[in-house]
């Protein structure tokens, strides 16, 4: 039988999602791919579904393009937040993922804040393939004199990210580097590549390459990621704006208890069915 989905996105950054609390959905690697094709398929970066969960608390599972499962997605996060408010009438949800519980609350029509909760910061938890200082690990790309890109930061959001902090976002070699340290043997799960230049202390300009994605118009985690990254060498304050090829998020990495905010908005494209 068929069933409805809704074509969302959070910058750009675009997902299909499917209500699964009354009929159980288990895609094949395959069905995923198939969904996210841009030719052919529906199209989207991120397969969302909201299923059952436990004490009324809902299960939001999330898939990469490639077909594979991942614990999280900050814009998807927010998506499937206002989604749940609305059918709700309520201003404030909880839910569950793969990668922790999550808060979320409505800071304005159409737009979402999430607490994607403390920052994963030991090699660990990334995961690396071995111990190093996750405030700049021993990574570098091109020569050995003289390396285009060097000690990048290493966060967890719930996924893992690397960051690469760059003189000018306009010149950094995404597209070539981010598949390449993508696969890199240093991440055992792959990792989420982003490439930001610090523009003020409270501005980034940020680009990701995702894994199992590749390069998306905005990445959530990556941008709360980002901002960990920076303010843990100082380069930042705890709160800035990350600007990125689809928009602008807020983030807010609070000293209070450690956790990280992310606002910013959310969009609905279309409606339909899943063959």
């Amino acid at each position: 039988m068929s069933r409805p989905f809704l074509k969302m996105n959070g910058l750009g950054n675009d997902f299909v999602v499917v209500e699964a609390r009354a009929l159980p959905f288990e895609p094949t690697a395959d069905q995923v791919r198939n969904i996210a094709r841009r030719e052919g398929g529906i199209g989207c970066d991120q397969l969302i579904s909201i299923s059952p969960g436990q004490a009324d608390i809902p299960l939001v599972r999330f898939w990469n393009a490639d077909g594979e499962e991942v614990g999280a997605c900050g814009n998807g996060s927010r998506c499937v937040a206002w989604l749940l408010m609305q059918d709700a009438g309520i201003d404030q949800v909880v839910f569950d993922t793969q990668g922790g519980r999550l808060f979320a609350r409505s800071a304005g029509e159409y737009l979402v804040s999430v607490d994607m909760g403390p920052p994963r910061l030991s090699w660990d938890q990334i995961p690396l393939a071995e111990p190093m200082d996750t405030r700049g690990i021993e990574l570098q790309v091109g020569p050995i004199d003289a390396p285009l890109l060097h000690t990048p930061g290493c966060v967890s959001m719930g996924n893992p990210h690397v960051v690469f902090f760059v003189p000018d976002i306009d010149t950094a070699p995404v597209r070539e580097v981010g598949p390449l340290i993508e696969h890199h043997l240093l991440f055992p799960e792959g990792v989420n590549v982003g490439f930001a230049e610090i523009r003020a202390r409270d501005h980034i300009r940020l680009r990701v390459w995702e894994r199992g994605a590749g390069l998306t118009k905005a990445c959530g985690t990556g941008a709360c990621a980002a901002l960990v990254a920076a303010a843990r060498r100082g380069l930042t304050d705890r709160k800035a704006t990350l600007e990125l090829d689809g928009g602008d998020l807020v983030i807010d990495w609070r000293a209070s208890d450690d956790h990280v905010i992310m606002t910013g908005p959310v969009a609905i494209e279309f409606e339909g069915q899943l063959p």
